[in-house]
């Protein structure tokens, strides 16, 4: 039987190419972990890849439960 070879993704899981703030370099598959509140400037984000989320145990900010 063939095996199928495409990955499937879900639709409420976005996937991205950006800076990894834990090992500091490029990666796709970036997910929004923290935000990071200024009262008066501009903020800022971090965002880590798959396998920094996997080793550092991180949770993306929007699998999180809604207080």
């Amino acid at each position: 039987m063939a095996e199928n070879t495409q990955r499937t993704t879900t639709e409420d899981t976005p996937t991205a190419y950006g800076y990894c703030s834990w090992h500091q370099r490029f990666a796709g598959g970036v997910r929004l972990i923290e935000v990071i509140e200024q009262g008066s400037g501009s903020g800022g984000a971090l965002y880590a890849c798959s396998p920094c989320r996997t080793r550092y145990n991180l949770v993306p900010f929007a699998d999180r439960p809604q207080p």
